[in-house]
């Protein structure tokens, strides 16, 4: 099967971040690339606009607790938005030491291939917007097909 070069899979941020992500630094413009020419005549940085959805790109650092290699465990998300998206606000975890968990509403992947000298694959993740991460929510349970309960899940005869 053929599946086309920038093909963009959609996921759920569980499934990208299992233990979350944390920003680092804020949101920033993804600004397209000026040589030092266009720099020395003084021209003005354009904003990259997203080719399939006209969007402004907007770049969150993340880093993702659950990364197994330590190349893993920083990583750029590009936000798609008209405007710029406002994190949630940051958790004091000690005296003067803050962290802002995040999350990400309308996830995609797209694998590419990473690295310089040792190729690799990779993947660019992008979202529609930013979220505060869901706190205290029920822990997800495995569906069972109807009609299959545990010992534990009878209902006694009535």
């Amino acid at each position: 099967m053929a599946i086309p070069y920038g093909t963009r899979f959609e996921t759920s941020f569980d499934q990208v971040f299992p233990m979350g992500a944390l920003m680092v630094g804020e949101v920033v413009a993804d600004l397209e690339y000026m040589s030092q020419e266009d720099r020395a005549r003084g021209r003005q940085a354009k904003q990259k606009v997203d080719e399939r959805s006209g969007k402004r790109q907007w770049k969150v650092v993340v880093t993702d607790p659950s990364a197994e290699k330590e190349r893993d465990a920083s990583l750029t998300v590009t936000v798609l938005a008209e405007v710029q998206p406002v994190p949630p606000h940051s958790v004091q975890v000690m005296p003067g030491v803050e962290v802002r968990p995040i999350a990400f509403e309308g996830l995609t992947v797209e694998p590419r291939v990473m690295g310089d000298r040792f190729k690799y694959q990779g993947f660019t993740i992008r979202a529609t917007g930013i979220t505060a991460p869901q706190t205290g929510a029920a822990p997800k349970r495995e569906s069972k097909p109807a009609g299959h309960q545990s010992q534990t899940e009878q209902k006694p005869a009535a």
